[in-house]
C-alpha cells in the first residue's frame, strides 16, 4: 500500500448540521473558485457517494475519489487522501465534501474521536471520523434561511460536541439579506469561530434531482459546466476564499505514505489482456481506484460506452460494468442491438464479466420490459423502494472475483429490482433485516450483483480479474 514520500497538502473538510445544507454547492464552488485562481485543487468526498465527486471532477478537472473507512478500511484512508491529491499533480489545496451530518456515519459501529470529549463516540466513517483520520479543519455549511441568532446555539454545539473534531470556520447558506446577515453575524461573534462566507438564496445553485438524487454530471456535461462554473462566481464574491485557504494550511503533515496501485497488486500478471470498462451516462458510476488497479496488475484498460458503441473494442478478453442508471436509458441500450449481441457472446466464451448493479441490470433478459443482453436468466424493473445502506457481505460461490467465503464490505444503492434476485450460485450472502439474503449470480466467468464494492477495500478482485482475463478463451461463438 505505500508509495513515494508524502507530500504536505492544505486541505479542509466540508461539513453540515444534516443533509440539505448545502455542503455540495460550497464544496463544487471552493474548487471551481480556487481553480479559477490558478490554483490545482484535489476533489474528494466522504463515504460511497457516485454523484457528487462527478461535480467535483468537473469543478477541479481531475478525478473526484472518495474517503469511506467502511469500504477501504480506517489504515487506507490518508493513504488514498494523499494518492488523490498528488495525482496527476501535488494539488495546492484539497477539499473534501461531508456525508450526511457532521456526526453521522454507519449505524454499525461507532468511532471514538482522539481526544475523546465528554464520552461523545462520531459514527463510524462519518464526516467527523474522516476528518479526524486526516487532521484535517472543518469548514461548517449552516442553511440558515429559518433561523437568526439561535444559529450561534447551533454552531456553539457543533465546535464543542467532540474536541477532537476542529471546526474552524462556519459558511452561512440560504440568507436572505443584508438585514438577516447581519443578525447571523452578530450572534456568532461570541462563539469564537469566524464567518467565512455568507451566501445568498440562488437558483443557480440548484442542480436537477432524480430517484436518486442529483442527476449525475456525465449525463448533463453542458448544463453541469454552467452550474459549476456559477457556483464558483458565487463563492469567490460570497467567501473569504483567503481566510479558507489559511485554514487550509493549519492542517498539519499527515504521518502516511501515499498509496500506491501497484504496491497493493504486487507484480503484473504478463499478457498485458485488454479490459473493456464501461463508461458514459449510463454507467457513471465508478471509484477511480479500480482502473489505476486493473492497470497495475498488467491490463490494458479501455473504454466502451453502452449508449453510443456498437462493439467492443478489438481484444476484449474482459468487460466491467459499474453503476449508473440504465433505468433511465433503458430503450437506448435496448436498441443498441449490435452490442448486446456482442456482451452475450464474450459472456458465453467464459470470459470475465464484471458487473455492479447497472451492470446486472444490463446483464438480465430484460429491464421494463425492454430486451437488455440476456447473459442472466432474470428480468429487471423499477420500483417504488429505494434500497441504501452498507452491507457486510460473504461469497456464497467462488468466483473470478473471490473464493468462496470470502468476507467483503461494499453497499447498495438503487430503485430497482431483479426477478429472481440471485440465481443457483449467488454471488453474496447478507443479512438484511435480521434475515439472510442471497444476491446475484456466478456462472462461468460472470460475475453480477448488486453489490458495489471500493476496488481499493478488496485489491486482490484486479488482480484476479486480469489473470482471469489472460487465460479467457479468444474464441467468440457466432
Amino acid at each position: 500500500m505505500v508509495g513515494r514520500g508524502s507530500p504536505w497538502v492544505p486541505r479542509v473538510v466540508v461539513a453540515a448540521p444534516a443533509s440539505g445544507h448545502g455542503k455540495t454547492s460550497v464544496a463544487t464552488g471552493l474548487l471551481a473558485a480556487f481553480r479559477a485562481r490558478g490554483l490545482a485543487v484535489s476533489p474528494h468526498k466522504v463515504g460511497p457517494d457516485y454523484v457528487d465527486p462527478g461535480y467535483h471532477a468537473v469543478a477541479a478537472g481531475r478525478p473526484g475519489r472518495n474517503l469511506d473507512p467502511w469500504l477501504v478500511g480506517e489504515e487506507r484512508v490518508a493513504p488514498l487522501f494523499l494518492h488523490g491529491a498528488r495525482t496527476p499533480r501535488t494539488a495546492d489545496v484539497a477539499v473534501v465534501e461531508g456525508v450526511m451530518g457532521l456526526f453521522d456515519g454507519a449505524v454499525q459501529a461507532v468511532h471514538a474521536v482522539r481526544p475523546l470529549g465528554a464520552g461523545h463516540p462520531t459514527g463510524f466513517a462519518s464526516t467527523a471520523h474522516v476528518a479526524s483520520l486526516l487532521g484535517a479543519p472543518v469548514v461548517l455549511v449552516v442553511d440558515a434561511s429559518r433561523q437568526g441568532a439561535s444559529v450561534a446555539a447551533l454552531v456553539h454545539g457543533f465546535t464543542t460536541y467532540v474536541p477532537g473534531v476542529r471546526v474552524g470556520g462556519v459558511v452561512l447558506n440560504r440568507v436572505g439579506s443584508d438585514r438577516h446577515e447581519t443578525i447571523l453575524r452578530h450572534a456568532l461573534d461570541g462563539v469564537g469561530v469566524p464567518v467565512l462566507g455568507a451566501l445568498r438564496r440562488l437558483d443557480v445553485l440548484e442542480t436537477p434531482s432524480r430517484h436518486l438524487g442529483l442527476v449525475p454530471a456525465a449525463e448533463r456535461e453542458p448544463e453541469a459546466r454552467r452550474v459549476v462554473d456559477a457556483l464558483g462566481e458565487v463563492v469567490a464574491t460570497s467567501v473569504d476564499l483567503d481566510a479558507v485557504l489559511a485554514l487550509a494550511r493549519s492542517a498539519p503533515r499527515l504521518d502516511a505514505p501515499a498509496w500506491d496501485a501497484a504496491s497493493e497488486v504486487g507484480e503484473p500478471v504478463a499478457g498485458r489482456p485488454r479490459v473493456a470498462v464501461a463508461g458514459g451516462a449510463a454507467f457513471s458510476f465508478a471509484y477511480a481506484e479500480q482502473v489505476e488497479l486493473l492497470t497495475a496488475a498488467g491490463a490494458d484498460v479501455v473504454s466502451v460506452d453502452p449508449l453510443r458503441d456498437e462493439a467492443l473494442p478489438d481484444g476484449t478478453r474482459a468487460l466491467v460494468l459499474g453503476g449508473g442508471f440504465p433505468e433511465a436509458y433503458a430503450p437506448e441500450l435496448s436498441a443498441n442491438a449490435p452490442l448486446r449481441a456482442e456482451v452475450a457472446r464474450l459472456a458465453a466464451t467464459g470470459a470475465p464479466v464484471l458487473a455492479e448493479c447497472a451492470g446486472l441490470l444490463y446483464l438480465a433478459r430484460s429491464l421494463d420490459g425492454a430486451p437488455m443482453c440476456g447473459v442472466l436468466d432474470a428480468d429487471a424493473r423499477m420500483t417504488d423502494r429505494l434500497t441504501l445502506g452498507y452491507r457486510e457481505a460473504v461469497a456464497l460461490t467462488g468466483s473470478m472475483l473471490a473464493d468462496e467465503g470470502a468476507r467483503v464490505r461494499g453497499h447498495e444503492f438503487h430503485r430497482t429490482a431483479c426477478d429472481p434476485p440471485a440465481g443457483r450460485a449467488p454471488a453474496w450472502g447478507w443479512t438484511a433485516g435480521g434475515r439472510p439474503h442471497g444476491d446475484g449470480f456466478v456462472a462461468a466467468g460472470v460475475h453480477a450483483s448488486y453489490l458495489h464494492l471500493h476496488a481499493a477495500g478488496a485489491p486482490d478482485g484486479a488482480r484476479r480479474l486480469v489473470q482471469a482475463a489472460v487465460h479467457a478463451r479468444t474464441e467468440v461463438p457466432a
